[in-house]
């Protein structure tokens, strides 16, 4: 399972990091990702990153935010910078994980974590 956590409300122009750990039978992890839900809009992809570390962006976010992760320690995490009253939204990881090494990957979504930009 994926536990998001570090949401919360903050000033137009602020940071906030997001993490998300994995858990459980893992025997590896491919790509991770966080994604977000506007109210009233549908879930959309905000960065993902590799297992070798190469990110993608939403062109929205580019420059402001940076996804990384630690494969030792199964988690993942979002560095928002500048942040905007657009961003507001449910943050949610995913995680395309593998319990055995003959088995595929299945994507897990973590419970999601509100961030709040206003003044």
């Amino acid at each position: 399972q994926l536990q998001a956590s570090g949401g919360g409300l903050v000033q137009p122009g602020g940071a906030l990091t997001l993490s998300c750990a994995a858990s459980g039978s893992i025997f590896d992890i491919n790509d991770m990702g966080w994604y977000r839900q506007a109210p009233g809009k549908q879930r959309v992809l905000v960065a993902m990153i590799t297992r070798s570390a190469i990110t993608d962006y939403v062109d929205s976010v580019k420059g402001r935010f940076t996804i990384s992760r630690d494969n030792a320690k199964n988690t993942v995490r979002l560095q928002m910078n500048s942040l905007e009253p657009e961003d507001t939204a449910v943050y949610y990881c995913k995680a395309q994980v593998r319990s055995r090494s003959w088995s595929s990957y299945s994507d897990y979504w973590g419970q999601g974590t509100l961030v709040t930009v206003s003044s």
